[in-house]
């Protein structure tokens, strides 16, 4: 995984739990399901990126 990978994912995970925390002290539910989006999504690709790095 590149290092400009490895930054934009971390960046999307922690977008993702600040939209989440935001979400929900302000009780907004969708604002709070798009954090977790964003959170899951980065884990996803982050686990692309490692089994493309397991078979190099």
């Amino acid at each position: 995984m590149g290092l400009y990978d490895k930054i934009k994912n971390a960046g999307q995970d922690l977008a993702g739990k600040a939209k989440e925390t935001v979400g929900e002290h302000k009780g907004d539910d969708s604002l709070q399901a798009d954090g977790q989006k964003d959170q899951a999504s980065a884990s996803a690709k982050k686990a692309g990126e490692d089994v493309k790095d397991a078979f190099k």
